[in-house]
């Protein structure tokens, strides 16, 4: 109920009145059945853009951390996601990943739209980075097509950091359905995983242009804290007289 009270009344009419966001090849998301919709991911808008533009529900797989936060102001981003009826994602380790398959799963068990975002957090610094497999299995065990989707605008929109949005003019594009039958029951077959993922994030590519980073985004943002980290060590601010 909820949902859908966003969607159209409360949130859904501001988003498009304050983005007047385009959509294109709308078409390509199916009308009915499973799919997981396969995104970039440069914004926190993102969450609530995509949706918004949709005429299906979708379930996202949402980090954990925006139903855990602190204070007055994390207890109202929980409710609003969970009212919204998204599934917190663990991203702590391989069971976590295991656990996040499971309740993706489930959403296509019920003949719902799963979207996921193959890079497993947002990009800071716009590029498009490289795609965790669990899109891949999930695709396979559930026998279900994947549509590519790019954002584009969303991060000059809402740029990391940013709470208040900037108004930009802000694309959703997808791509036509990727059928991967032909790698049936094969799942368990890293290279088959590792190779499905990068079709989807090369249609991604595609549609969104972006700079490609051929490393986890997570694993480029550690190593630049790492080497912010030495250098402030290293040369320390002088204290202010």
């Amino acid at each position: 109920m909820f949902y859908y009270l966003l969607k159209y009344v409360l949130l859904g009419p501001l988003l498009r009145l304050v983005f007047r966001p385009r959509i294109e090849g709308l078409e390509n998301v199916p009308a009915s059945g499973p799919a997981i919709v396969a995104g970039n991911h440069l914004s926190f808008s993102d969450h609530f853009l995509m949706p918004a533009m949709l005429k299906r529900r979708i379930t996202f797989l949402a980090k954990a951390e925006y139903f855990t936060g602190p204070g007055l102001r994390g207890r109202l981003t929980a409710f609003f996601f969970r009212s919204a009826g998204q599934i917190p994602v663990d991203r702590s380790g391989k069971e976590a990943g295991q656990a996040a398959i499971r309740e993706g799963l489930k959403v296509l068990s019920r003949d719902e739209l799963l979207g996921i975002y193959p890079e497993g957090t947002r990009s800071h610094d716009g590029r498009l980075y490289k795609g965790k497999v669990g899109v891949a299995v999930m695709a396979l065990r559930a026998g279900v097509p994947v549509v590519p989707c790019a954002m584009i605008g969303t991060f000059e929109a809402q740029p990391p950091g940013k709470v208040v949005p900037n108004i930009h003019p802000v694309t959703i594009r997808f791509g036509k359905a990727l059928d991967f039958s032909r790698y049936a029951g094969m799942e368990h077959e890293k290279a088959i995983l590792r190779a499905v993922t990068d079709e989807i994030m090369y249609a991604i590519l595609t549609l969104s242009e972006q700079e490609y980073v051929d490393e986890y985004a997570a694993v480029v943002k550690e190593r630049q804290a790492a080497e912010k980290g030495a250098r402030e060590r290293r040369f320390p601010r002088a204290p202010l007289s």
